[in-house]
């Protein structure tokens, strides 16, 4: 298939997801959800793929979801209509941890947002070295889509991260926190994710789905799918309500553009 927002190229047993709008540092908007979907449905099920990267075209992995795209109609939805949508986003980003196939995310430049949350859904992490991880979202009054951050780190970190909106997370903090596996020098980092793929699909696939399978049964049976659905509650119950907070900020960035919105939002 041919697609608009991302890329598929395939290096023997590894399938490489690329996301492919590097203008706009890979954010993440409808269409490239979907054609996300798509191509992890079709390598899911490809037997001849045995691992997954996902990395990012240009000068980041990507700063999550688009924030300038829904800028139009956030104020105009409805509940139902956040639903909708925060489900879907969701659904994108435990496709990676749902996948019976190893997923690997080699993240470089910035890795925010959505982004964070889809990396932290794969099996592993490789980080070039200056990546900037965060999720910023309580500072303009939304919320994590899906809460996997305890599950990871636990929650001292978790709380640290999330309740203060950090977004200048390093590499090597994120390291040492096991949010990440293996810290490269910048431009090397894609070598290190290919060399961990590859010796996923030496391996016996059987054993290996088996295994990843079990392994994340093991966090289900410790409430991770409850504590997901209701922390999507809580984000839908949090994006539709608004405030003036959020107000404010979508209203500078319909405005005044998205970069004077941020600037707003770490100035106050």
């Amino acid at each position: 298939m041919s697609y608009q927002t991302i890329a598929i190229e395939r290096a023997g047993g590894v399938a490489v997801l690329t996301f492919n709008r590097p203008r706009v540092l890979n954010a993440f908007d409808p269409v490239l959800v979907d054609e996300t979907m798509q191509a992890m449905a079709q390598v899911s099920a490809d037997e001849g793929v045995q691992a997954i990267i996902v990395r990012g075209e240009g000068r980041a992995f990507s700063v999550g979801f688009d924030l300038k795209a829904g800028a139009a109609t956030a104020g105009q939805r409805k509940i139902a209509d956040w639903r909708r949508v925060l489900e879907a986003d969701f659904d994108f980003i435990m496709a990676f941890w749902d996948c019976p196939k190893p997923t690997i995310a080699s993240v470089h430049g910035y890795c925010i947002g959505g982004a964070f949350e889809l990396a932290l859904a794969c099996d592993v992490t490789v980080a070039a070295a200056g990546t900037r991880f965060g999720a910023p979202e309580v500072k303009f009054g939304s919320g994590a889509v899906a809460l996997l951050l305890p599950f990871v780190c636990g929650p001292k970190a978790a709380k640290e991260l999330l309740l203060t909106g950090d977004d200048h997370l390093s590499a090597e903090r994120a390291l040492a926190l096991g949010i990440v596996n293996h810290v490269e020098p910048a431009g090397k980092e894609f070598a290190k994710a290919k060399e961990l793929a590859d010796a996923m699909a030496a391996a016996d696939p059987t054993a290996v789905r088996m295994t990843k399978r079990a392994l994340n049964r093991s966090y289900e049976a410790m409430g991770l799918r409850t504590a997901l659905a209701q922390a999507l509650e809580a984000d839908i119950f949090i994006e539709s309500a608004g405030g003036p907070k959020r107000a404010e900020f979508d209203r500078i960035r319909r405005e005044q553009g998205l970069q004077a919105a941020i600037a707003w939002r770490d100035g106050r």
